[in-house]
């Protein structure tokens, strides 16, 4: 299993099809890597069923369809390269000349109880041993670069990440078609992401006390282990996504860390009206787009939430605030400040 390949090459083995959060990065980074660096060669190291992910011009070398400990061996297969990119941490074990790594959170050592135990300590090895070996490490936020530096003691380029290309306003259409077909209320509170690095308990417990429905989406939405009281729609096909944004009158992301925070902005693109926890990342991403809330107290919550479920002149205020501040963040500027890293560590003309 050992491949040499010139130029740039991208460790991609994360990326599915369809694929969201750090898949995101991974395939719309990777769709500006070709025209940046010509003429240098760029290789994408990815599972076979996710080729099709990739952009013109780049090639690509395959590893089987595959997950946990399985995608970790065949990430740290030994693989000749003249820059190896690891976009999701993971680096060989030998081979590249040099070695760049994308660190998104260091939640595994931060929260390890965000992931089962078996789990948690494997990615810490992978994780710390990359930290280590990498000639160039890139954070996703300044959050995420000083937990490498307490961890580390080295320092990482901060490069921030952008919204999905579908993280757009809606029409009015798409809105009112969502809103059918999921059977919405007229008000609700919607708490996109539903994960162990997610506080939905207190979401729950704020709609309550605004007496206004909470809707949850995604995996974990629905079945026993879902607050009874809301309203799980389940997965919600990605094309749906900016209509139930805009048609939430808040959207909630109540977090224990936050790496970066991809899914608050990218429903800000999509002109949500944004409450969100002030943890990690958020403070220096969502600037004035969105409301944080410091604590995990109901009654902070329900205070910063109560305008805009009691004014629709304050959710609106808020909803043009995030769709402005998102404006600028491209995956473009992404893709040119991470050649600018390489640039300044001397790994790219």
């Amino acid at each position: 299993m050992r491949n040499s390949t010139a130029g740039f090459t991208f460790g991609a083995l994360a990326l599915r099809p369809g694929g969201s959060g750090v898949q995101t990065y991974i395939r719309e980074l990777l769709r500006h890597m070709p025209d940046l660096l010509a003429p240098t060669p760029t290789t994408a190291l990815i599972q076979s069923d996710a080729v099709a992910e990739l952009p013109r011009g780049m090639a690509a070398v395959t590893r089987p369809v595959s997950d946990g400990a399985r995608r970790a061996v065949y990430g740290a297969a030994p693989m000749r390269a003249s820059v190896f990119h690891g976009l999701d941490v993971d680096l060989p074990l030998a081979g590249p000349s040099t070695t760049v790594a994308t660190v998104h959170d260091l939640s595994v050592i931060n929260m390890p109880s965000a992931s089962s135990r078996f789990r948690a300590a494997g990615e810490n090895v992978l994780v710390r041993r990359s930290l280590r070996r990498a000639d160039v490490l890139i954070a996703v936020s300044a959050f995420t670069a000083e937990r490498i530096h307490a961890v580390t003691g080295r320092d990482a380029h901060v490069v921030e990440l952008a919204p999905a290309g579908w993280a757009r306003p809606p029409s009015q259409a798409d809105v009112d078609r969502v809103r059918a077909a999921h059977r919405l209320p007229e008000k609700f509170v919607l708490q996109g992401t539903v994960e162990p690095r997610k506080n939905v308990a207190l979401v729950v417990a704020v709609a309550d006390e605004l007496g206004i429905p909470c809707v949850l989406a995604g995996a974990r939405s629905t079945g026993p282990d879902a607050p009874a009281s809301a309203i799980g729609l389940g997965y919600v096909d990605v094309a749906d996504l900016p209509a139930l944004y805009a048609a939430a009158t808040v959207t909630a992301y109540a977090s224990y860390y936050e790496g970066y925070g991809l899914p608050p902005v990218e429903a800000m693109a999509c002109s949500a009206a944004v409450v969100a926890s002030a943890v990690g990342a958020l403070p220096e991403v969502v600037g004035g787009g969105a409301r944080l809330v410091a604590t995990d107290d109901v009654a902070d919550w329900v205070a910063a939430m109560a305008p805009l479920v009691h004014d629709p002149s304050a959710r609106t205020e808020l909803s043009r605030a995030a769709t402005s501040v998102m404006a600028s963040v491209t995956w473009e500027r992404t893709a040119r400040a991470t050649v600018d890293v390489y640039r300044a560590e001397g790994i790219c003309p």
